[in-house]
């Protein structure tokens, strides 16, 4: 028996490698864009970090009726590695604290994280009380 089926032609094949080269070409045209998504990421991923750092640190210095609490607002500047003095590649956010009364025995934190290329930032904030357990 005899079969008509006379396999790919080269019509065939050159349009097969027209359509996979059109979906390559669509995603290397994308490519930049995940990049640049990518590090706006790192960026919020680590001023994430950064803020609760702040928030948690500045509370606990709070909470303790043995520390005084100082109203007002500062700003310093952290480096995304916590080191000191900045490493190769490291990123300066700028940390800027907002201590407020709410009442007698309360304070509201908040924080705010702002880095170069970024102008709105990231804030966070915390209603914060005294805690006698935390004495020390």
């Amino acid at each position: 028996m005899r079969s008509n089926s006379r396999g790919t032609s080269l019509v065939e094949v050159v349009i097969a490698m027209f359509i996979i080269s059109v979906g390559i070409l669509a995603l290397l045209s994308i490519q930049p864009e995940a990049w640049k998504m990518a590090g706006r990421t790192d960026f919020l991923g680590r001023a994430a970090g950064i803020l609760q750092n702040e928030l948690e640190r500045t509370e606990l210095a709070i909470m303790n009726p043995n520390n005084a609490v100082v109203v007002g607002t500062n700003s310093r500047t952290v480096n995304a590695s916590g080191e000191a003095s900045a490493q190769p590649g490291d990123m300066a956010y700028t940390v800027t604290t907002t201590v407020a009364a709410v009442g007698t025995d309360s304070w509201r934190v908040t924080v705010g994280i702002n880095w170069t290329g970024h102008a709105q930032g990231i804030s966070g904030s915390v209603l914060v009380t005294r805690q006698e357990h935390f004495r020390s």
